[in-house]
This record gives C-alpha cells, sequence and structure tokens, in this order.
C-alpha cells in the first residue's frame, strides 16, 4: 500500500512538470474581448473575466496618435483615431502567469 501512494505521488510530480514545462513553452495566450467601458476602459475577457485598466497594455492600434504626412507638397501632423470604443472586439495576448494583457488590435468583421 505504501509502494502505491509513493507511486500516485511521483505521477503528480510528474504532471506538475508536464504542465510548467508547458506553459514555459507558450508564454503567452491569445484570448479575445470586447471593450465594455472606455471611461475607466474595461474588457471583458470571453465572457469569463473583466479586465480594467491597471491589467492593459495598450498598442498604437488601439489608442489615438499623431502622425507626420505630406499632402500636396506640405508635411502636415495629422491624428489618427484609433481609441477603443464601446463595443469593439478586441485581440488581447496574456503574458505567462496572466498579470498583464497586451490589446493587440481591434477584430475587423468581414
Amino acid at each position: 500500500m505504501n509502494l502505491l501512494r509513493n507511486f500516485k505521488d511521483l505521477v503528480e510530480v510528474i504532471k506538475k512538470i508536464v504542465i510548467e514545462t508547458m506553459n514555459t513553452n507558450y508564454p503567452l495566450t491569445m484570448m479575445y474581448g470586447t471593450v465594455i467601458s472606455t471611461s475607466p476602459l474595461k474588457i471583458n475577457v470571453e465572457q469569463k473575466m473583466v479586465l480594467d485598466s491597471s491589467f492593459l497594455i495598450l498598442t498604437r492600434n488601439v489608442t489615438n496618435y499623431s502622425a507626420s504626412v505630406n499632402i500636396d507638397g506640405q508635411n502636415r501632423t495629422v491624428t489618427i483615431p484609433n481609441a477603443l470604443k464601446r463595443g469593439d472586439n478586441v485581440i488581447l495576448l496574456r503574458e505567462q502567469g496572466g498579470q498583464k494583457f497586451v490589446v493587440m488590435d481591434k477584430v475587423v468583421k468581414t
């Protein structure tokens, strides 16, 4: 009986090692979410959890930003209005451990 208990413990240790190895090989997880509020920013992730701005890292793809463009031979600065809006569907990358989520881009439905 003692041998069986030791074998079960060994199996559990091996399972934990395998899971940790898999997590190391896949440091990011892709997820989808929906913006439910912009002020303050909140994103509902796969209808499982709601993330606020303290968990989110925004890329330029989901923020307003300025760009220099040449129009008729003149350099001008324009603002690209890419900020998130309520109802936007987004692609997120979750860091290993799930502490931070990078909001990569908006999902475009075709």
